[in-house]
């Protein structure tokens, strides 16, 4: 999140260019590939509050090494670290406590509202860190030197592990959602049957083209440095603000969703996206047309969270047993997060060999087809349901 909403001042502070932040996402990425799978079966067998609290406590660590500004060796360990303790210990226990919860009829307004939470916390602790920020850099962000940066970044990572490490300890102590004994039943035989299933796979392919939209908001304050000419605490804001969107949109959608259908909302919500990235792929927005980026903007976000915030609430619609949710996660999180190894070095290639606006063009050319591949599986996906 912090190399999201600071995406200039990261790649200053750590010495790092666009292709070389790429990377560690994507070692990042390899890891969390090989956890989903494996995660998933732990969370059929284990208790989802004694996971996600490990695995809270474990991630906050990591974050007072990264205070030490290490060598980029370091950096890929750490990132290879995190990879394990938030999707191996994680994400399917996250997921399927979540459907837990959301019963049978509510399954869109539960994984929505789960959703916007997460987005309140997110732009809650990028707000906090750019006014921390703001308020440590005592001299003009154009004319501060590395040693300034860093010094006030420091105390920015330092607040989000604290935060982090808290979550930990308030999971631990509050939430009640276990497993019985007769439910823990997560092995590989089970995983063959899954397989078999077409619905797993067209919703891997539909989260995968939404997460290549979601992976976007990592450059949104990039964009406003580098074409719109906002300096960086103004770029971090923009990084920051558009969380808020996240909340907005995912409970919105949300409160009609289960309603209205879950699966039609995840096709309106590709529309949506397809436009934002014609618009930006078009080169139009520069820094002469402030409110038509910030428009164009709001849509790519809003049909991204839209999408994000429903995408495993149509694991019913696929008849997708409750007991197997957290293998059933594991298999459509390997194809379905497989961006996290692939787009973030593309996406850094792209920034780095063609400056300026050119590059982003072509990363939201990328948007646009897999905008149009998420429209047509959703298609396909909705007949086989019915």
């Amino acid at each position: 999140m912090l190399a999201r909403v600071f995406r200039p001042t990261f790649l200053d502070v750590f010495n790092l260019t666009n292709l070389e932040l790429g990377t560690l996402f994507s070692t990042y990425g390899v890891v969390a590939f090989l956890s989903y799978l494996y995660g998933g079966i732990l969370a059929d067998k284990y208790s989802p509050r004694k996971l996600l609290s490990i695995s809270l406590i474990l991630t906050s660590f990591g974050g007072f090494i990264m205070m030490t500004y290490p060598s980029y060796l370091v950096m890929q360990l750490l990132f290879a670290y995190w990879g394990f303790t938030t999707v191996f210990l994680f994400w399917a226990p996250m997921i399927k406590a979540t459907r837990i919860i959301g019963g049978q009829k509510k399954q869109g307004k539960t994984f929505s509202f789960l959703d916007g939470g997460r987005g309140i916390v997110a732009s809650s602790i990028g707000v906090i860190g750019v006014i921390i920020f703001s308020i440590l850099i005592t001299t003009d962000i154009s004319t501060a030197n590395i040693q300034d940066k860093q010094n006030a970044f420091k105390y920015v990572i330092a607040v989000s592990s604290i935060l982090v490490f808290i979550c930990g300890i308030i999971v631990y102590s509050f939430l009640k959602v276990e497993i019985s004994d007769d439910e823990k039943i997560g092995d590989f035989k089970n995983m063959k049957k899954l397989l078999k299933s077409k619905s797993i796979f067209l919703i891997s392919f539909i989260i995968l083209c939404a997460y290549m939209g979601y992976k976007i908001t990592d450059i949104y304050s990039l964009y406003a440095s580098e074409v719109m000419m906002y300096d960086q605490i103004e770029a971090a804001k923009i990084g920051a603000y558009q969380q808020y969107l996240r909340p907005i949109v995912c409970i919105s959608v949300g409160l009609f969703s289960d309603k209205t259908g879950n699966t039609n909302n995840i096709f309106y919500g590709f529309i949506i996206m397809l436009i934002g990235s014609i618009l930006f792929a078009s080169g139009i927005i520069s820094s002469s047309v402030n409110t038509l980026f910030i428009i164009s903007l709001i849509i790519v976000a809003v049909g991204t969270y839209a999408i994000r915030g429903l995408y495993f609430s149509i694991l019913n619609d696929g008849d997708i047993p409750i007991a197997l949710s957290g293998t059933a996660i594991g298999i459509v999180s390997i194809i379905g997060y497989s961006p996290d190894i692939f787009a973030t070095p593309l996406y850094g290639y792209l920034l780095d060999t063609y400056p300026g606006i050119k590059g982003h063009q072509f990363i939201y050319m990328i948007l646009g087809v897999s905008s149009i591949i998420g429209l047509i599986t959703t298609l396909k996906f909705k007949k086989i349901v019915k």
